[in-house]
């Protein structure tokens, strides 16, 4: 069993801006490519931050409004100096955080979620920028078609890994949720056989149908 990396699922031909670049070109960059966010690099190919269309909306959002007659939230000093801002280096969030290539899914969505950030640029060991990877490209796991959670199920988790035979537990995946069905020698087998399935890329939920034949209860029973 092995998760996709990041390398497998991060966007790899990806749209740069320099520190220098104006407000008006970074407004293009996003449009003209159809993305929401642009890292920020520096000669060396480095991400130091991250300008997103968060970061570029305060220039609107600070703006005053005498018609509206909605109050207006008040900016703290470092939103207004970011709203102020002309460049990427003045705009963008910093610094970059940043995963590598070889990650699993996982460990990427997890810093995501620690970090509160909807994409990660991927950087090699020299931190060159080589991709991003974002919440839409994570999330593509549970694109998996029924028959490959299946197959990964059964070959990889099953027989591989427990060494169980077809009779003993089988496997049926619909829309991502796993259904497993048999008998296996003894109870504490059960929830192990779960974890692993739930582990198995694009699995939406596990529903174990697994009953146990402790034999060494039996046994004990006859004396």
């Amino acid at each position: 069993m092995q998760h996709r990396t990041v390398a497998d699922l991060m966007t790899h031909d990806v749209v740069r801006a320099r520190q220098d670049t104006p407000f008006k070109e970074l407004v293009e960059l996003l449009a003209e490519n159809g993305i929401t966010a642009v890292p920020v690099v520096d000669e060396m190919d480095h991400p130091l931050g991250v300008v997103s269309e968060a970061d570029l909306l305060r220039k609107c959002s600070a703006q005053s409004d005498p018609s509206s007659g909605t109050p207006l939230p008040h900016l703290e000093i470092w939103e207004r100096a970011k709203a102020e801002g002309a460049t990427a280096g003045e705009l963008m969030t910093a610094p970059a955080v940043c995963a590598r290539p070889e990650w699993t899914a996982v460990e990427a969505a997890r810093l995501m979620a620690l970090r509160n950030v909807k994409r990660l640029p991927v950087v090699d060991e020299a931190d060159r920028l080589r991709g991003i990877v974002s919440r839409g490209d994570i999330l593509r796991i549970f694109l998996r078609r029924d028959d490959a959670i299946r197959d990964e199920i059964t070959q990889d988790v099953l027989q591989r890994t427990l060494h169980l035979t077809p009779a003993e537990v089988t496997a049926e995946v619909h829309e991502g949720k796993v259904t497993l069905q048999g008998s296996v020698e003894a109870n504490s087998l059960i929830p192990i056989i779960e974890r692993l399935c739930r582990n198995v890329d694009g699995v939406v939920s596990v529903s174990a149908h697994i009953g146990y034949r402790d034999t060494s209860r039996a046994a004990s029973a006859d004396k």
